[in-house]
């Protein structure tokens, strides 16, 4: 199987885990047929596309320091990490191990002085989910921040780049929408805003972030989306911020 550009690769290596012969290539992909499989013990990794609220959070806020536990950092999906060093994060990787094939740690992250960056290209595919968060904390970060290549955003459940453009300007932000993404200047105070998330999870969870950095009262319309991916998302943030 050949793909048009390299995507997620859990199934290759959860395959290779249980026996089966196969072989990667750029963005080919072989299995030879009738596999010997054998079963064996799975650890299910903290998923990184929900640890990036926490990631962002920890970075954007004041004397923040947080430790997230047992998370993939499988390289097809740890786009956000890679923008967040280029960002200027504060970012230890601790306890990293493999299983199932699958590379995993823990992230101690601390607040820290973001600076704007560009984003596009080959990274997109490994974080096209974290584009509205990494849009977000954009906002927090010095200087300018321009996101491209990721014509994508329009197709999920909302329109992405539109969803986070408008709600962004509804805080304060200064952002526009581009045809592949968005620009945004960073370093201006965000404000309380209603908040349409669309019934868009994504949206929902970044905007709950944002809207512990901004002045005033955020509420976010439709935010029991969350329960899509992640349905103790406002519990675990609640601990996190008591």
């Amino acid at each position: 199987m050949t793909e048009p550009i390299l995507s997620r690769n859990h199934t290759e290596l959860m395959l290779a885990g249980f026996g089966a012969h196969v072989a990667s290539s750029g963005t080919t992909a072989t299995i030879e047929p009738e596999p010997d499989l054998n079963g064996m013990k799975i650890e299910v990794p903290g998923d990184i596309s929900s640890a990036a609220y926490f990631l962002a959070a920890g970075l954007m806020i004041p004397n923040s320091e947080i430790l997230i536990k047992n998370v993939g950092i499988n390289p097809t999906r740890d786009g956000i990490l890679r923008v967040a060093k280029e960002m200027g994060g504060d970012i230890t990787i601790l306890n990293e191990k493999t299983s199932g094939g699958e590379p995993t740690c823990d992230l101690l992250v601390r607040s820290s002085s973001l600076k704007g960056v560009t984003i596009g290209g080959e990274i997109i595919p490994t974080l096209i989910d974290e584009i509205p968060m990494i849009a977000v904390m954009a906002c927090f970060a010095e200087g300018i921040t321009t996101i491209k290549d990721a014509q994508e955003l329009k197709v999920k459940e909302s329109n992405r780049i539109d969803t986070v453009v408008t709600n962004l300007k509804a805080m304060g932000a200064h952002i526009e929408a581009t045809d592949d993404g968005m620009i945004i200047e960073g370093g201006y105070p965000l404000h309380g805003a209603v908040i349409d998330s669309h019934l868009d999870h994504r949206i929902a969870m970044s905007f709950a972030i944002g809207a512990l950095g901004s002045d005033g009262e955020t509420r976010i319309e439709g935010a029991e989306c969350v329960k899509i991916s992640y349905p103790e998302f406002y519990q675990t943030l609640e601990k996190l911020i008591q």
